[in-house]
C-alpha cells in the first residue's frame, strides 16, 4: 500500500479496512489479509503525521495518558496507586499538589519517567 497523503486516500482506506474486517478472519484470503496489515500500517502513518497525541506537559496529563493506555477506571487506577480516590480525584483535577507517596507510585507503578516527575512537580 502505498502512502496515504490526502485526508481522501485516508478517509477511502478507513473504508477498506472496515469492509474487509467486517469479513471476519475466518473468511478472508490470504491475499486480504495481507491488504488488511498494508491498509493498517498506512492509516498508522497517516495518523501519527496527521493527528498526532499531544505530549503530556503536566503530571496529571501525563497520569490520565496512563490511566487511558491501560484502560483504568479512576477508581481502578487509585486502587493500583495505593491511593484514596478523593486524593487522586483532586491531585487529577488540579485541586491538590502531587506528593511524594503519590510521585513515588507513579513512577513505580506507571513507569512514569522520574525526570519528568521531577521537572514537572
Amino acid at each position: 500500500m502505498k502512502k496515504l497523503k490526502t485526508e481522501l486516500e485516508y478517509q477511502h482506506a478507513l473504508h477498506d479496512l472496515d469492509v474487509l474486517m467486517k469479513k471476519g478472519e475466518d473468511h478472508i484470503s490470504d491475499q486480504e489479509a495481507e491488504m488488511i496489515e498494508s491498509l493498517a500500517l498506512a492509516i498508522q502513518s497517516f495518523e501519527k503525521t496527521y493527528y498526532p497525541f499531544p505530549i503530556p506537559k503536566t503530571i496529571p496529563e501525563m497520569v490520565e495518558l496512563k490511566r487511558f493506555q491501560l484502560k483504568l477506571t479512576q477508581a481502578a487506577l487509585a486502587d493500583m496507586l495505593g491511593l484514596g480516590k478523593p486524593k487522586l480525584s483532586q491531585i487529577l483535577n488540579g485541586k491538590r499538589e502531587p506528593d511524594v507517596p503519590f510521585l513515588k507510585a507513579v513512577y513505580q507503578k506507571l513507569g512514569v519517567d522520574p525526570g519528568f516527575l521531577l521537572d514537572n512537580a
